[in-house]
């Protein structure tokens, strides 16, 4: 049985509960300011847009927004909360009640349980390495505002959870919600697992698993957590509740695992309860845009893409607008789909995410390689140089001398000539070894500089054979 708790920095310029920068990686300390440094008389504002990317979210996963909700302190001790306390919410948070249908690899589509969103702000970062025998605290991120995502214990194995885990980062990336960006801190997880037995209907013990850098390690930490909760129990020893760290590969004891008294929540006394219109979260679901799963069914209904396919073109939002664009077009859906997840797929890798050959023109060069202008290996290399100049593909291509030649007088005069040559496999062909027809287009290919067009020069070979 396991639940996951979700950490998601949300896309705003300032903090949560003051008008300080969430840049990453700013000089430390720099991004602070007597509201997020908790210096007495400091009074926290909450922040408009975070509540908004909250709603936003919480209507892409079905919840219900609740109009009234309310802060409140959680107090724990740690060098990086220099309050004393984190302003989160607890018995009233924003969102309750949702649902995310995933692809488990063991049990097709199940729809994971969301059981609450919620709204707080971030602690600020301890430092380790910085200097030697020290550790140093940056208090930049300190009141970053942050949306935390619980689920129900409804996933039944690590695989399933990593698959919890990227759908959900889609959707919030698709609603512009988070980066959720894992190596800046913007997206961390946080799961509990719970073993029982066949048959048993009582849950079992709940162990915690922290600090993981990777949804990979997240599935690696819970497999191990899994095995070794298995393993005592076979034992016949007990399960305490325990919080683990994972921030190496293999699973450290770190203290015993808090439950909410321990944090004596109380309403946040410097806050108002939080109101939203009804009006406002209507307009927020009006606003949402189509969301990957609807986006792959209509795929595969509207283009006739593969299952395996769409879950490709629809991996963002911007890929697959670009597809459907080289669709409009005037692109073959098929070999469009293609192309997309070939060529621009990688030059996005090189290009740090930017489409530096825009639609129309890969619609083009498409329509050049089924018109017989270009070959497949051909207009692979035009496209590389698309993505570095703004010229059109056919200009390209003629200045690159790889233009095939169609004039049907050429290609018969490069096939007699090649027939004239090779006469006893000519008249092989003609008594029947089928099989040499690829030695001679391949004689015409050479004699032509690999510019004649193949398909018509096999047409024209069978006609002058057979």
């Amino acid at each position: 049985m396991i639940g996951l708790e979700v950490h998601v920095q949300l896309n705003t310029r300032t903090k949560m509960f003051c008008g300080c920068s969430t840049t990453f990686g700013d000089e430390p300390n720099t991004n602070v300011c007597p509201v997020c440094l908790g210096l007495p008389g400091a009074l926290p504002v909450a922040n408009r847009e975070a509540v908004r990317l909250a709603m936003r979210a919480a209507l892409a996963l079905d919840s219900t927004v609740h109009l009234r909700s309310r802060f409140a302190r959680k107090n724990y001790f740690y060098p990086d909360l220099p309050k004393g306390y984190q302003i989160s919410q607890f018995d009233r948070p924003i969102a309750t009640m949702g649902s995310l249908e995933i692809r488990s690899p063991d049990r097709d589509a199940v729809a994971i349980g969301i059981t609450r969103l919620h709204l707080e702000e971030d602690a600020g970062k301890s430092v380790h390495d910085r200097l030697p025998g020290m550790t140093a605290v940056d208090f930049n991120r300190s009141g970053v505002p942050l949306l935390e995502i619980v689920s129900e214990p409804d996933l039944r194995s690590p695989a399933e959870a990593r698959a919890y885990l990227g759908a959900l980062k889609q959707i919030l990336q698709y609603l512009d919600v988070s980066d959720c960006s894992m190596e800046e801190g913007r997206l961390r997880v946080d799961a509990n697992l719970s073993v029982r037995r066949v048959g048993e209907r009582a849950l079992g013990v709940k162990q915690e698993v922290k600090n993981m850098n990777s949804f990979a390690a997240v599935e690696r930490a819970l497999e191990q957590l899994h095995d070794a909760q298995v393993a005592k129990l076979r034992r016949g020893e007990k399960l305490e509740l325990t919080t683990f760290s994972a921030a190496t590969d293999e699973l450290r004891r770190m203290r015993g695992k808090e439950e909410s008294h321990d944090y004596r929540y109380f309403p946040e006394p410097d806050l108002p309860e939080l109101c939203i219109e009804e009006a406002w979260v209507a307009a927020e679901r009006a606003d949402l845009p189509e969301l990957p799963a609807a986006i792959r069914q209509r795929l595969q209904l509207e283009y006739g893409v593969r299952p395996n396919d769409a879950e490709v073109l629809a991996g963002t939002r911007d890929l697959a607008e670009y597809y459907e664009s080289v669709t409009v077009a005037g692109a073959d859906p098929q070999i469009a789909a293609h192309w997309v997840m070939g060529s621009v797929l990688q030059d996005l890798k090189e290009s740090d995410g930017v489409f530096r050959v825009d639609a129309e023109r890969l619609a083009t060069l498409i329509e050049l390689v089924g018109d017989g202008t270009l070959s497949n290996q051909a207009a692979k290399r035009v496209f590389s140089e698309l993505a570095r100049v703004p010229d059109e593909p056919h200009a390209v291509a003629a200045r690159m001398d790889l233009l095939q030649v169609v004039d049907e007088n050429q290609l018969s005069r490069w096939v007699d000539e090649v027939l004239e040559q090779h006469a006893d496999e000519a008249a092989r062909v003609r008594a029947g070894e089928s099989k040499l027809i690829g030695f001679l287009m391949g004689q015409v290919m050479k004699a032509s500089g690999r510019k004649a067009d193949p398909k018509r020069v096999e047409i024209l070979l069978k006609q002058r054979l057979g």
